[in-house]
């Protein structure tokens, strides 16, 4: 198939089933919040080596923030739900409970499967943490340096897809990451599904398994310009460079 100079391959993703919970995090500035999510994102590219796949999902308008102040929804994947509610628990600790004037709020209210958050957390507060009910939620007030960290008791856990993707090939350099800057940007908007990688985009892309038996994938020999000639290569003719986008969402229309 062919969309003006662009080719386009119908292949298949090997999506696969995750769990997935979201977070509505809120700060006292545009700043802050940016902070909040360049630490708690940190490190969440792939479930193959990573406790979660994380990524914000869209910014928060000012009547949707549960307190009225800048955020964001951030969404975060894991294979099982016991170790998804741990790495976000560890993360929310770390990165959020640490970041000047964070909030943390439950963006899965409705959902039946429930994990400890603020009912960890607010042992940091020694004794001194309280605890509050509202609209038939439950918060933690942590006393700290600024004031205090509000955080929900706990986060719904619901059934999401990961693995989606899709492999974009230029014939320079420059072109390949124009087309992946586009890409991701136009996925952005979609409410439900994140980009997890940096800037959205892989260029390491992964098959399954290895010569070495430790390593469980390895690199996409097919997709390789520097290996043509030497593989059986899946790319165009004259292609320079090519780069993957791996994306997750909460069912599997928002990635389809």
């Amino acid at each position: 198939m062919q969309l003006g100079p662009t080719i386009i391959a119908d292949t298949f993703a090997e999506a696969f089933r995750l769990r997935y919970s979201r977070l509505l995090v809120t700060a006292h500035d545009d700043y802050w919040v940016a902070a909040a999510v360049e630490a708690v994102c940190g490190y969440g590219t792939s479930v193959i080596g990573c406790d979660a796949e994380i990524g914000v999902e869209r910014r928060l308008a000012v009547n949707e923030s549960p307190d009225g102040r800048p955020g964001v929804s951030i969404l975060a994947f894991g294979f099982a739900a016991e170790s998804l509610a741990k790495a976000v628990a560890n993360r929310v600790g770390q990165c959020l409970l640490t970041c000047p004037t964070t909030a943390v709020f439950d963006g899965l209210p409705e959902s039946d499967e429930r994990a400890p958050l603020g009912k960890q957390i607010r042992f940091f507060g020694d004794g001194f943490e309280k605890t509050k009910v509202f609209a038939g939620r439950r918060f933690w007030r942590v006393p700290v340096m600024d004031g205090e960290f509000l955080i929900e008791e706990t986060c719904g856990i619901a059934k999401g897809i990961g693995g989606g993707n899709l492999i974009l090939q230029g014939y320079t350099l420059p072109a390949a990451l124009a087309a992946a800057r586009r890409a991701v940007e136009a996925i952005s908007v979609v409410d439900g599904t994140i980009t997890p990688f940096p800037g959205g985009v892989v260029r390491s892309g992964s098959k399954v398994g290895s010569r070495y038996a430790a390593l469980r994938a390895s690199t996409n020999d097919a997709f390789c310009p520097g290996l043509v000639g030497r593989v059986e290569s899946e790319l165009v003719d004259g292609v320079a460079a090519s780069f993957e986008i791996v994306i997750d969402g909460v069912d599997e229309a928002v990635i389809t």
